[in-house]
């Protein structure tokens, strides 16, 4: 399996400057690169899907994270971005409506990222990536809450637990 290429951008500018195997940027801070979250709610809004991260991932194996999430491909925009792990990682069909969030920014010793979110309401049928994946499950609002409050959230990305403080339904 060849190693996927990541666009480095500016962090001013958000210009691409360059392209970086995903093994230097996941390991050198200073290669700024994209990626993207889908947020997944239940159409009735009381329930966030999550997805349990594959054991042999390379940052945060075996933990809950988002229920999508990827990198941008090499001349990819965000939108297209969203669009094609929604359908990798769950098998979203690609005409599914969906609605931009928020942008965040994750610096830390391991890697540089500028995650642009969004969100879909979308019941399933789920078709979770088994490369990827180690299954999806909802999740109730209000006990993602409490857990977020208590910090129980062990078994949480810690990038997950930031970006749940970020939407408005979990505000802390």
């Amino acid at each position: 399996m060849t190693d996927e290429l990541f666009e480095i951008i500016d962090d001013a500018t958000g210009a691409v400057i360059g392209t970086a195997p995903r093994k230097r940027c996941h390991g050198d801070p200073s290669l700024i690169h994209r990626s993207v979250h889908v947020v997944v709610y239940a159409t009735d809004g009381k329930s966030i899907l999550l997805q349990k991260r594959k054991m042999t991932k390379d940052i945060q194996p075996g933990k809950w994270d988002t229920a999508v999430g990827g990198h941008l491909m090499v001349g990819e925009t965000y939108e297209q971005a969203a669009v094609r792990e929604m359908g990798e990682e769950l098998g979203i069909k690609p005409e599914t409506p969906f609605r931009f969030l928020f942008d965040f920014k994750v610096r830390n010793e391991i890697e540089s990222e500028n995650i642009r979110v969004f969100a879909v309401a979308y019941d399933g049928p789920f078709f979770p990536q088994e490369s990827e994946l180690d299954g999806v499950e909802f999740f109730a609002i209000p006990d993602l809450k409490q857990r977020l409050c208590s910090g129980k959230t062990d078994d949480f990305t810690p990038l997950l637990c930031r970006e749940l403080a970020m939407l408005p339904e979990i505000e802390l």
